[in-house]
């Protein structure tokens, strides 16, 4: 019993160290998660066409994307969202106000588009914007109509709306137009996540929990080294906002789109992993090679990203951009990158100060990256990085030492 104990207060520790640490100075306490849907317990996982195809969409590659998630496995590992973004629908609403599918490129409409993913076992994502335009300027945003559409969605057999922010041109904030589509999309009689895109403009983490599932946090991420880390350094400073059924969202993956190396992908994909980061895919799944599939199908980092106990990952140590991040997983375990964001090769050391465990504590070291087991690791762990290169492990303390 007392060693129970003794894991517990050093669970605590790290909890309180990841909260506190590079918290906003203003930040108050954690907003309770009361948006009433009950989705997103976990953050969410799946594909989103905006990254790699922009507006270059059609009925066809939605389907044959759904195809490619269940074929490849992916769909079993918890992507489930096929998200359409931007460009699915007409330029104007229809004689009764209502939105309309593109007929040129989505001719059969979004409710025999759901319909076809439902079949494959997966979900349908949608996207609308809180102006009067969406940011393609291509087709209408949802101000003023958000219970029409809601309602629309909803017939539609939609599950997740993306929620974009531009062509607000009656100059109401975002905290004032966002919860009317939510008390919509309540109101709507299906359960559909809302996924805020505001991009951090208003700290959505400070309020957005009780009007979505996960809020953006930085403007759009690009396919390059310096939009990935900056997004990544943005976000970090929201963590003690996150929790199951509302999560800070630094945007998209861009795992697999060709702007960045290998190294900084898998860089890439551990740091939304352990920051609780929703996990969609934004590369063109039906032609991935082996090296994206192998990256975005690790089943071990995946598991970081769902771990129950929905704490947010932090920066806990940064010293000449060798970087320390570190999260408290389930059953006493912790999570923990360590990061070269340095030009040159490098050691990164993470003491177990640094990560909240007592300096006796022994752990076993899983490295999640080359599947292998360091047995009886105590007071640090340490590897030598390439530039850009991480590692990423999951500890589990000896009982017997967890003090």
């Amino acid at each position: 019993m007392e060693g129970r104990f003794r894991v517990i207060g050093s669970l605590c520790l790290l909890l309180l160290q990841l909260l506190n640490a590079s918290s906003p100075s203003s930040a108050a306490s954690p907003s309770k998660y009361s948006l009433r849907n009950g989705l997103a317990l976990t953050p969410p996982m799946g594909w989103n066409s905006w990254n790699h195809f922009g507006c270059n969409i059609n009925e066809d590659l939605i389907k044959q994307t759904a195809d490619a998630m269940v074929s490849t496995g992916l769909s079993s590992l918890g992507y489930q969202y096929i998200n359409i973004d931007d460009c699915w629908g007409e330029s104007t609403r229809d004689s009764q106000g209502n939105l309309v599918a593109k007929a040129s490129t989505f001719p059969s409409g979004i409710k025999a588009l759901a319909d076809y993913v439902h079949a494959k076992g997966l979900k349908l994502g949608i996207y609308s914007d809180a102006g009067t335009q969406t940011c393609s300027k291509r087709q209408p945003g949802s101000l003023g109509h958000e219970d029409q559409d809601a309602k629309t969605f909803a017939s539609w057999g939609v599950d997740y709306l993306k929620y974009d922010n531009c062509e607000d041109t009656h100059g109401l904030s975002p905290k004032e137009r966002y919860p009317i589509m939510s008390e919509a999309l309540l109101k709507s009689g299906r359960s559909i996540l809302f996924s805020l895109c505001e991009w951090g403009v208003e700290d959505p983490a400070t309020w957005a929990s009780s009007v979505g599932n996960s809020w953006r946090t930085t403007g759009d991420i690009a396919d390059n080294w310096d939009s990935m880390t900056s997004r990544a350094d943005q976000n970090d400073k929201w963590a003690s906002y996150a929790g199951p059924g509302g999560w800070n969202d630094p945007d998209m993956l861009e795992v697999g789109n060709g702007g960045m190396t290998t190294k900084e992908y898998k860089a890439h994909f551990s740091v939304w992993a352990l920051v609780k980061a929703p996990l969609l895919i934004g590369c063109d799944i039906r032609a991935m090679d082996n090296t994206t599939y192998g990256i975005l199908s690790n089943k071990e980092v995946i598991s970081v990203n769902q771990d129950k106990l929905g704490v947010q990952g932090k920066k806990v140590k940064s010293n000449n951009d060798l970087e320390v991040w570190a999260v408290p997983l389930s059953n006493h375990k912790v999570a923990v990158i360590l990061w070269n964001r340095s030009s040159s090769k490098a050691t990164v050391t993470a003491s177990w100060s640094d990560i909240g465990l007592n300096a006796k504590t022994v752990v076993d070291a899983r490295d999640l990256w080359t599947h292998s087991t360091l047995s009886s690791v105590s007071g640090k762990i340490s590897a030598e990085l390439e530039s850009h290169a991480c590692e990423m492990y999951v500890l589990t303390p000896h009982s017997k030492t967890s003090s």
